[in-house]
């Protein structure tokens, strides 16, 4: 399972600004009326903690950072934080918040070399169809010794069963998920996505053991599988998450 083969056909970064300046009216319907122990806040959690360990006190770059739901919470314990989306549908939000974010995409990131110690990028790169192109321009606005943090849709995971069993759904009232351009690279197949000049150094395995979505939504059920999925996040079943983020490490 290399790609959603319901989005061959929507790989272009017009059809994904369109895609997203759609999706960006309903986007944080569920994220921001979300209950502590849900599904998204679970998701969410895990990614910040994970990217607070490189990117604290030091500049950071969220490429896709949409609404601004991540960079929000990750600023406050940065020295600089910074964004960057291909929709501006997606960035009035994050510019409401006022938040340090402007239109570009990953393939050309509107900034000079070396400027920051850490990019991350999450729930975005699956939808790149020039994919190591993304991680040159990464790596390239990261100084020598930084990081990028690359969140990848993982082919070994119950939520990519789950993706390719069940129905799509539905981003806004005329258009589905399956609509834009999905790609899913295994652990193995990202690592030889790296460019020269940079190496996997550590990772996290997100969702796990969740096997859909609505599964948070039950009680006393969601409490194990929160505790469980921390406690699993940063093992060997890590390579069996539903997202799968890579820290890459750009020589010195």
């Amino acid at each position: 399972l290399r790609m959603n083969p319901r989005a061959h056909a929507h790989g272009g970064e017009e059809s994904i600004r369109s895609y997203y300046d759609e999706f960006a009216v309903r986007y944080e319907d569920q994220r921001r009326t979300r209950r502590p122990n849900g599904y998204h806040a679970l998701i969410d959690d895990l990614e910040i903690d994970f990217a607070l360990r490189y990117a604290t006190g030091k500049d950071l770059l969220e490429v896709g950072c949409g609404t601004g739901l991540i960079l929000e919470r990750l600023a406050p314990h940065c020295k600089t934080a910074k964004g960057v989306d291909l929709s501006p549908g997606m960035l009035q939000p994050a510019q409401a918040r006022g938040l340090d974010v402007q239109e570009g995409s990953a393939t050309s990131l509107p900034f000079e070399d070396e400027t920051f110690d850490v990019v991350c990028s999450f729930k975005v790169l699956a939808h790149v169809s020039e994919i190591e192109k993304a991680f040159r321009e990464m790596l390239r606005v990261t100084r020598k010794g930084g990081y990028v943090l690359a969140e990848m849709y993982n082919p070994l995971s119950l939520r990519a069963l789950a993706k390719r069993l069940g129905p799509a759904g539905f981003i806004s009232d005329k258009t589905k998920e399956s609509a834009v351009f999905t790609r899913f690279d295994s652990p193995w197949k990202t690592k030889k996505l790296i460019p020269a000049g940079a190496r996997i150094v550590d990772s996290r395995g997100v969702r796990i053991a969740i096997p859909v979505a609505t599964a948070m939504n039950i009680p006393l059920l969601n409490h194990g599988l929160r505790r469980l999925e921390w406690a699993i996040c940063d093992s060997r079943l890590s390579i069996f998450g539903g997202f799968w983020i890579a820290a890459i490490q750009k020589d010195h």
